[in-house]
């Protein structure tokens, strides 16, 4: 009899694990993006493709307009992951934050923006910049940063060179040139091979290309957070990878098609064509690891710009343990 109901209670117990299982509830982790951009096509495809839902997360994607306020909403525990550039972490750590904001998965690493001119022309140099207006992005943030880096690097003086316009909010940047603001304007993917197809604009030169690899966008939390939900990170940062991996494996019209939902207002062949541009000069890291060459490059354009009071300390603001590990395939 005793051997009976020994036999019975682990059976029992073998089921009672089996039903808990089987009925868990997925860990919740909600994400805030600084914009909604197809640059961040990895992010969709990991979502669309169920890759978080494999690792057992719930996720949960909001778009926080402004670097400042998905930092906000991170340091104040409205969201638990931020998506934006790496500089905000930076800039966290600029100021004495006593809970720092720590990289631990980077999706995209080169600047996503072009140089749209006005007027088309076969023989651009950077040269043909001086003595025009140049409508810039937002200063202190990524693009605009590099915009200046890549514009010193070919001898033009922002300041003093061109007449530079970078007071307008980055939603309104594209509308603002498509109405006859400057004769230049950095643009991001779709809205430069839009502006292409409806001949507003023409692509002259890519900063991505010009800048070389950064950490220019990436996934970051709080280090109390990472402290305490260590497998959760981990999880979220497999999804990150699998997605990287879908999109480096496919074409860009198969990732076109996948992420359309979350641009329904633009045209699907306009879509392929931004991601087959992003594709060919590398803007989507094919794996979640910053590494120190990429950061140290980072620092040096915040520098130029005059934007970094001082050097960030790489093994304190990133952390490249999860994002090895799913590469690896621990």
């Amino acid at each position: 009899m005793k051997r009976f109901l020994a036999l019975g209670l682990a059976a029992f117990l073998a089921m009672t694990a089996v039903l808990t299982g089987c009925t868990s509830t997925p860990e919740k982790i909600r994400i805030g993006e600084v914009t909604r951009s197809l640059f961040y096509a990895p992010q969709y495809v990991a979502l669309e493709k169920g890759f978080f839902k494999e690792e057992g997360l719930e996720v949960e994607l909001s778009t926080i307009p402004g670097g400042d306020k998905v930092m906000a909403a991170l340091l104040s525990g409205g969201i638990e992951v931020a998506l934006v550039g790496s500089e905000t972490s930076i800039y966290v750590s600029q100021q004495g934050a006593a809970d720092p904001v720590v990289n631990f998965a980077q999706l995209t690493q080169t600047d996503g923006t072009f140089l749209v001119s006005r007027d088309k022309m076969d023989d651009f140099t950077f040269d043909k910049l001086k003595g025009s207006v140049f409508l810039g992005q937002r200063k202190g943030g990524m693009p605009q940063m590099v915009g200046e880096y890549v514009l010193k690097k070919h001898n033009i003086n922002p300041q003093g060179d061109l007449e530079l316009i970078q007071n307008i909010e980055f939603k309104n940047i594209a509308s603002s040139f498509a109405s006859g603001t400057g004769a230049y304007v950095q643009l991001f993917e779709p809205e430069a091979s839009r502006f292409e197809q409806e001949g507003i604009g023409h692509v002259v030169a890519s900063f991505g290309k010009e800048s070389g690899t950064v950490p220019y966008t990436a996934f970051m939390t709080k280090q109390s957070y990472i402290d305490s939900n260590a497998a959760a990170i981990q999880k979220f940062t497999n999804a990150v990878y699998k997605g990287q991996q879908w999109v480096a494996s496919h074409s860009a019209k198969e990732t076109a098609d996948v992420i359309g939902k979350y641009f329904e207002q633009i045209d699907p062949k306009i879509l392929e064509i931004a991601v087959q541009r992003y594709l060919e000069q590398g803007s989507y890291a094919t794996d979640p690891i910053l590494d120190e060459k990429e950061w140290n490059q980072l620092q040096d354009i915040m520098d130029s710009a005059g934007e970094l009071k001082q050097r960030a300390d790489y093994t304190k603001l990133v952390n490249t343990t999860f994002a090895t590990q799913s590469k690896e395939g621990k």
